[in-house]
């Protein structure tokens, strides 16, 4: 079956109880991010995300504090502090959450939070392009011309100048018109812009895009289909 198919099946059984995206929660009013620019001092940790603690003053590999993985709800469980939420917070966030969780029970003069591997991102490409789909991209190739790539390339009747990088944000969405073309021709950087998790690149075919006709049909799809399968 097709991925339209499983959207609009989708759409008609959550349909009773789901409330559409409408144009008025639209914003594009922050600007998403640059390619590989200043990466890990913006990245935030994700689901399935494996991180080291080193307390100063405990071994490395001290038990509980190594190997840790953010679970499906984003939270982690660690000795001492329980269960945390550190999904969505950067490295520094976490850091300074975990001080202050753990130094309620134990002295910590200093201590550090490391990626030791990355959970896998998955991304919808939609539109005109040579294979729709969910593609998993790793962390370092979470960019519109990896996902682009990844499907195969865009159609003939595609229009790279008016890509459409759809992102859902505290119940609202965001987006942002990419010039790919200017990308591939000029090297400009900001048109490859950085993904996160869940983000839907859509390629239109046409130099127009409607958000109502074009991106909220499937991106509800989408959202909705990623929440039942998490």
């Amino acid at each position: 079956m097709c991925l339209r198919k499983i959207i609009s099946c989708v759409l008609l059984v959550c349909l009773s109880t789901f409330v559409p995206i409408s144009a008025s929660n639209l914003t594009n009013a922050v600007p998403l991010e640059i390619g590989r620019s200043n990466v890990m001092e913006k990245y935030r940790l994700s689901k399935y995300d494996v991180i080291n603690v080193v307390v100063i003053g405990m071994p490395e590999n001290s038990a509980g504090f190594s190997d840790i993985m953010l679970g499906p709800d984003g939270y982690a469980n660690l000795p001492y502090a329980g269960t945390v939420k550190l999904a969505g917070l950067t490295i520094p966030e976490a850091t300074e959450l975990l001080r202050e969780k753990l130094g309620e029970y134990i002295k910590i003069p200093s201590m550090a939070v490391m990626i030791k591997q990355y959970g896998p991102r998955q991304v919808y490409v939609m539109g005109e392009v040579a294979k729709q789909g969910i593609y998993s991209l790793g962390s370092e190739y979470m960019n519109v011309f990896a996902a682009i790539s990844s499907a195969g390339g865009i159609t003939k009747r595609g229009r790279p100048k008016h890509i459409a990088v759809v992102r859902m944000v505290d119940g609202k969405v965001q987006m942002q018109e990419v010039n790919f073309d200017k990308f591939v021709k000029q090297q400009d950087a900001a048109q490859n812009v950085r993904l996160q998790d869940g983000d839907m690149v859509y390629i239109p075919k046409s130099n127009k895009i409607v958000f109502t006709e074009d991106i909220m049909p499937i991106f509800t799809g989408t959202y909705l289909l990623k929440n039942i399968t998490d």
